[in-house]
């Protein structure tokens, strides 16, 4: 029997039992589909977010109070000996390969100004600020570089908050009211949007001195470093370390690298994107029954036929290998159709639905194909072995 002869063997066979046929590659193209559609979700989820922590850059250090660590994060002040200030920011800017080091305490607070009030965030911070995460003032200038201790309170405005307070007029050299600290407005950010659910245009600028003031805090709720790109990220983390313990006496806050932030997320969107993926896999369990079923029954039904197969002169083998390529076919049929429906489904929700961030690499295409067809495989095996056992005599006298 040659090559044709073997293909219209098989097709034949598909087509004389449509409706198993589609009931079968039905199972595994939901199953197919639903893996093809929850790792896309997956993995542009795991991009969204990783690309929302690297716009700021990866030669970040921050550094918080305290020494209590969960994933990676400090706890902030609870178990802190001594609080981080703005004399431990100036001592850090001393070490070499350091270009910024910026002083941050954020709070909520009431602005006023022109006759509208509004409730928004305020950032507390040094003149290095905008440099140390890549934000652009739209107009006017950022925060001068004062002395920590006394610097002005000049205000920088973000972009929703100028819009806010003052819509119809050049808010430059306005005066505003945050909280109880007077402040005047020296510059305007451009949109930076939201990053991780926090809206950075709707906030306020000041000095950290100004709104530790403002919120009664002793100290910074933590440090950022802006180190050189090149320099070694464990080598600036032993240098902070050096300077922070020499200060403190001991070793009471706690630094994370961009890095680790980016492995931790990186692993656990990872596990993410694994688990929805198993989900779908689920249904291509399923689906590996249908075949299982399809394939047994057929060699039921076409018991005769595979005894006349055998008399004509066709060995186990071949036997073996029709209901595999069979069972196969129906599978790859079945995936590729998932995949269509899987691609266009993703396709769709990036198109009417932006915001859920969808992103399907080329990779899981080929995975998913080459996991129906061993699906096929796997689920036609004991059929195929079944089929390849019959005596042929016995499965002439079966018609």
């Amino acid at each position: 029997m040659d090559l044709l002869d073997q293909i219209q063997f098989i097709t034949t066979s598909i087509r004389s039992k449509r409706l198993h046929s589609l009931l079968t590659g039905l199972g595994i193209a939901v199953g197919i589909a639903a893996v093809i559609l929850l790792t896309s979700m997956g993995e542009g989820l795991q991009r969204f977010v990783l690309a929302e922590f690297t716009q700021f850059g990866t030669n970040l250090i921050a550094i918080n109070p305290g020494k209590v660590n969960t994933m990676g994060a400090s706890l902030g002040v609870i178990g802190s000996e001594r609080l981080l200030t703005l004399e431990d920011a100036d001592a850090l800017r001393q070490i070499p390969q350091v270009q910024a080091a910026v002083p941050m305490v954020q709070g909520n607070a009431e602005v006023k100004a022109g006759g509208r009030t509004r409730r928004i965030t305020v950032y507390g911070v040094g003149p290095e600020m905008d440099r140390a995460f890549r934000m652009q003032v739209q107009s006017g200038r950022f925060l001068p570089p004062d002395d920590a201790r006394t610097a002005r309170p000049f205000v920088v405005l973000g972009h929703k908050t100028r819009q806010e307070l003052f819509p119809d007029r050049n808010p430059l050299g306005e005066r505003i009211q945050i909280g109880n600290v007077p402040g005047r407005v020296i510059g305007v950010m451009e949109s930076k949007g939201q990053i991780l659910g926090f809206d950075m245009d709707d906030t306020v600028y000041l000095p950290a001195v100004r709104v530790l003031d403002l919120f009664n805090r002793e100290g910074l709720m933590e440090i950022d470093i802006l180190y050189r790109e090149g320099a070694e990220a464990g080598e600036m983390v032993a240098a902070i370390k050096r300077v922070l313990v020499q200060r403190h006496g001991q070793e009471d806050f706690t630094i994370t690298t961009q890095q680790q932030m980016l492995d931790v997320l990186g692993s656990v969107l990872g596990m993410l994107t694994v688990a929805v993926g198993a989900l779908g896999g689920i249904s291509l369990l399923v689906g590996s029954v249908g075949i299982f079923t399809v394939m047994t029954i057929a060699v039921r039904e076409r018991t005769a036929e595979i005894g006349l197969l055998r008399a004509l002169g066709a060995t186990r083998t071949q036997i073996l290998v029709f209901f595999l390529l069979e069972g196969t076919l129906l599978a790859a049929l079945g995936g590729a159709a998932g995949l269509v429906a899987g691609l266009c489904c993703a396709q769709l929700i990036q198109t009417f639905v932006p915001l859920l961030p969808v992103h399907t690499p080329w990779s899981f295409v080929i995975l998913a194909e080459l996991l129906a067809m061993v699906i096929g495989i796997v689920a036609g095996i004991l059929p195929a072995r079944q089929a390849a056992r019959l005596d042929p005599l016995e499965a002439l006298r079966s018609e």
